[in-house]
This record gives C-alpha cells, sequence and structure tokens, in this order.
C-alpha cells in the first residue's frame, strides 16, 4: 500500500488519541484567559492591611524575649486585631506574644481566628462554620497544618485558611480558584499534585500531538502536491 495510504490511517489514529486531551486543553486554556489571575487568586475576598505601628506605645525589652526564647531565630512586631505583637520565631515553630507583656497569645483560639476572618472578609456574608484542620485538603495541600479554616456562606463558598501560630492568612478559596485549580490538572496532566508540568505523561501527550500536527501536515501537501499534478 502507498505512504500516503499508512500516513493517513496513522493520523486518524492519533487523532482518536490525542483529540479529547486536546479538547480540554482547549476548554482549560480559555477558562485560564478569560478570568483575571486577581481573581482567581481572590485579591477581591479577603484585604490584609495591618494597623500602623505606633512609636510611643510602651512595649517590652528586646532583651526580655530573649530570656524567654533563648537564640531565637526572628523576630517581628506587627499588628493583631488592634494590638501590636511580637512574632517569634524559635526552632522551626513561632510564637506570638503581646508586645506589652509577653503573654502567650499563640495557638490562637476558635474566637480570635473568627474576628480576624471578619476583619480581613471583604463580602457580606456570614461565617458558617469555623473548623480546626489537620489534615490539609487537596486545594490548600501546600500549607502547613494545623490550620483554621473559616468558611463563608456566599454563592462562591469563598473559604479562607488562617496559621493558629501567627494569624496570617495562609490561603484564599472559592468556586472560581477550585475550578481553575480542576481545569489547570487536566490541562498539564498530573493528576496527584496538580504542580509537576515536567511530567512523563504530558510530554507523552506534547509528543503525539506534534505527531498528529506534523502527519497533518504532509497529508495537506501531499493531498495539494496531487492536486496540481491532476
Amino acid at each position: 500500500m502507498k505512504f500516503s495510504f499508512w500516513a493517513r490511517k496513522t493520523h486518524q489514529w492519533i487523532a482518536l488519541v490525542i483529540g479529547v486531551q486536546a479538547l480540554l486543553w482547549m476548554i482549560s486554556g480559555v477558562y485560564m484567559t478569560s478570568i483575571s489571575l486577581e481573581v482567581i487568586h481572590g485579591d477581591h475576598l479577603a484585604h490584609v492591611v495591618d494597623a500602623p505601628l505606633q512609636r510611643d506605645k510602651p512595649r517590652i525589652d528586646i532583651a526580655r524575649i530573649g530570656e524567654l526564647y533563648p537564640g531565637f531565630e526572628a523576630l517581628k512586631l506587627k499588628t493583631f486585631l488592634g494590638r501590636e505583637v511580637y512574632e517569634v520565631r524559635q526552632q522551626g515553630k513561632t510564637h506570638l506574644l503581646d508586645a506589652r507583656d509577653a503573654s502567650l497569645l499563640s495557638p490562637l483560639s476558635r474566637a480570635q481566628i473568627l474576628e480576624r476572618a471578619k476583619e480581613v472578609y471583604q463580602g457580606e456574608a456570614q461565617v458558617r462554620e469555623v473548623n480546626w484542620i489537620t489534615n490539609a485538603p487537596q486545594e490548600v495541600a501546600k500549607r502547613p497544618v494545623p490550620m483554621w479554616a473559616v468558611r463563608f456562606d456566599d454563592r462562591a463558598d469563598s473559604t479562607l485558611y488562617f496559621s493558629p501560630s501567627t494569624g496570617d492568612l495562609l490561603a484564599r478559596r472559592h468556586d472560581l480558584w477550585r475550578g481553575f485549580d480542576f481545569l489547570w490538572m487536566l490541562h498539564i496532566m498530573d493528576y496527584d499534585s496538580r504542580s509537576d508540568v515536567n511530567n512523563t505523561l504530558l510530554r507523552v501527550a506534547a509528543g503525539v500531538g506534534l505527531a498528529f500536527a506534523l502527519s497533518g501536515l504532509w497529508l495537506l501537501v501531499h493531498s495539494l502536491r496531487r492536486r496540481s499534478v491532476a
């Protein structure tokens, strides 16, 4: 049989193999380019704006912190729920202290996290639930546990995740982000961590897609030549 026959057959079989994935690439690509990253990241859901520090406020001496946490690795002065606090890092652990008397605030309670969530949340919905997370769900799999999850009763099922040690906002999640994450998984063909853009499956699919394009190009040129001869 002629080479063109086998090239056409090969092109058709490749189309069957790669066609579904190519469609997923197109659908996911349209979704990911039609919604801004600011929306996906949830910047509209929560804004963390700490109150400015005041010079004349009474604070404990740094030497006192050194006595309580000898050899501490990092120290940060910030505001939390209207009060000044020290964030102290020692031996891989972070502690939150009241800047006035060095009283320990962490781990932060449910009530404190709830107040913090209401402070940074930009919507008008009420809090649906507050959960203590020890096994991180897929949407925050790379964030350190334990953490607090505050879910709001809005249309986007918005969820804010907070550190119990520092009160920092770890992640903003909502349905548009979840849709993006699912389509990103399909786009890069990493069905486990959803982050490996150099995985073997994606490389094979890209190679097959290239073969599909090249075989189609060859068939087009071959067909045009036959018509010109005829």
